[in-house]
C-alpha cells in the first residue's frame, strides 16, 4: 500500500506543534501564572536538554526493539505526550509548579524524541513504496506540514483564548493524527539489529552526520540570541512574534518548491543553493541597527527560505542513505535527532556566557562594543558555521555504494 503522504504531513504538524511550545510558551506561562522564576525555569530546560540529547540515542535502539509494534508504541507515546501537555497547560499543578514543568516537559521531551525517532524510520519504508524520487517527495510532504505545525502553535494560544485551550486543541490533532496514520506503520524492513556500528562505520552515512551537525548550528546560534537581537540591535521589543511567523511561514512555503527543483536537479546541488542564500542573510544581519525592522524582515523571509532547503533535503538525503545500508534501522534516525539536538545545547551553553563577558546585558541600554558583540555572534558566526558546512557537502560522494568505499579503503 502507497504511503498517504497527507497523513505524514499532518503528523509531523503534531510533532512541530509539541516542540515550540517547550521554548516559548510554557517558560512565558509559568512565570505569569505560578510565579515561577524565570532563570529556574531555563536552568530546568536546560538541564533536561542535556538528558535529552543523552537519551535519544537510546530511544533509538528502543524503537529499533520495538519496531515489530511501532504502531502500537507510537500510539502509547502520542498519548504520554498528549497527557504531559494537558498536564503543563491545563492542569493547575498539584505539587510544587517547578517541579510539576520539570515532570511534564520530561514526558513531553521523551515522548516527542521516540515519536520523532519513529517517524522518520518509517519514513525510509514508505519512501521506498513511493516512485521515483520518494526521499524527496516524502520529505516534501513532511517538512511542510512540520512547519505549518510551528506556525499553528506560534498564534494558538493567542487564537484559541490561552493555553489551556491550546493544549485542548492539541489533543484533538493527536487524535486526529492518529487516527489519520493508522496503517501507515506497517511495513519496516526487518531485520536484525546491528546498533548504531553499522550507521557509523559508513563514511557516507558518518559524514552527512557531521554536515548536519555544522548545519544546525548557525540556526542554533540564532535561535539562542533572537529575542535579544531584536530586542537591544533593533530596538523593537514586541515584535519578536510577527518575526518568527514570518520566518516559519516564509520556511512552510519554501519548503516544497526546494522539493520540486531538487527533483529536477538534485538534491545536494538544491541544498546547496539554498545554504548559499543563508549566508547572504546572515550576512547582511550584521549591518543591521537600531529601527531596521523592515530590512530584518526582508531577513527573516531569506534564512526562513533557506530553512526550508535544510529541513526539506538534509533529511532527505539520509534517509535515501539509510535504505542503502540499513532499511527501517531506527538507532540512526536516534543519531540524527542526537545530532540535531546537541547544537542548541551547545549554543545556549557557551554563547550567552560569551556575550555576558563582552558587557551585553538583556533588556538594558549597551555600549556599541557590547551590541556590535551581538551582532557578530548573530550574522557572522552562522555565515562561517555554514560555509564549513557548505565545504563538507561539496566534497561528499554521495553516489558511492557501500561495497565501492570497501574496496576504496583496501
Amino acid at each position: 500500500m502507497a504511503p498517504r503522504l497527507p497523513s505524514y504531513a499532518l503528523f509531523a504538524g503534531l510533532l512541530a506543534a509539541a516542540g515550540l511550545p517547550l521554548y516559548i510558551h510554557a517558560p512565558k506561562f509559568y512565570v505569569d501564572a505560578y510565579g515561577v522564576s524565570l532563570g529556574a525555569l531555563g536552568g530546568v530546560l536546560f538541564v533536561l536538554r542535556l538528558a535529552d540529547v543523552v537519551q535519544d540515542p537510546l530511544l533509538g535502539r528502543l524503537a529499533e526493539r520495538l519496531r515489530h509494534r511501532r504502531g502500537s508504541s507510537v500510539a502509547v507515546a502520542v498519548l504520554v505526550m498528549t497527557g504531559a501537555m494537558l498536564g503543563l497547560f491545563a492542569v493547575t499543578p498539584p505539587v510544587a509548579p517547578l517541579a510539576w514543568f520539570a515532570a511534564m516537559v520530561t514526558l513531553v521531551f521523551s515522548a516527542f524524541s521516540y515519536l520523532t525517532i519513529c517517524f522518520y524510520a518509517q519514513g525510509v519504508a514508505a519512501a521506498g513504496r513511493l516512485p521515483s524520487q520518494g526521499h524527496l517527495r516524502l520529505a516534501r510532504w513532511r517538512e511542510t506540514g512540520a512547519l505549518l505545525g510551528i506556525c499553528a502553535a506560534a498564534v494558538a494560544p493567542v487564537a484559541l483564548g490561552g493555553y489551556a485551550g491550546f493544549a485542548v486543541a492539541f489533543a484533538g490533532l493527536a487524535l486526529v493524527a492518529l487516527v489519520a496514520m493508522a496503517g501507515q506503520w506497517q511495513g519496516a524492513a526487518v531485520q536484525e539489529t546491528t546498533g548504531f556500528a553499522t550507521v557509523l562505520r559508513d563514511p557516507v552515512a558518518r559524514r552527512l552526520l557531521i554536515v548536519a551537525l555544522v548545519n544546525a548550528a548557525p540556526v542554533a546560534v540564532t535561535s539562542t540570541l533572537f529575542l535579544f537581537f531584536v530586542e537591544s540591535r533593533l530596538q523593537a521589543p514586541g515584535l519578536e512574534g510577527p518575526f518568527l511567523l514570518l520566518f516559519f511561514l516564509s520556511a512552510a512555503a519554501a519548503a516544497p518548491v526546494w522539493g520540486h527543483m531538487a527533483e529536477a536537479l538534485g538534491a545536494r546541488r538544491v541544498l546547496l543553493s539554498g545554504m548559499v542564500l543563508s549566508i547572504a542573510a546572515f550576512a547582511a544581519a550584521v549591518t543591521l541597527g537600531a529601527g531596521d525592522t523592515w530590512a530584518f524582515g526582508v531577513i527573516c523571509l531569506a534564512s526562513g527560505a533557506a530553512l526550508g532547503a535544510d529541513m526539506t533535503l538534509l533529511p532527505a538525503l539520509f534517509a535515501r542513505r539509510m535504505e542503502t545500508i540499513s532499511p527501517g534501522a531506527s538507532e540512526a534516525f536516534g543519531l540524527w535527532s542526537f545530532v540535531s539536538k546537541f547544537t542548541l545545547a551547545v549554543a545556549a551553553v557557551s554563547l550567552l556566557p560569551l556575550l555576558e563577558a563582552g558587557g551585553f546585558k538583556a533588556g538594558a541600554d549597551n555600549d556599541p562594543q557590547a551590541l556590535l558583540l551581538l551582532s557578530l555572534l548573530y550574522g557572522a558566526l552562522p555565515c562561517g558555521l555554514k560555509a564549513v558546512a557548505i565545504v563538507l557537502l561539496a566534497g561528499l560522494r554521495l553516489e558511492q555504494t557501500p561495497q565501492s568505499e570497501r574496496s576504496m579503503s583496501h
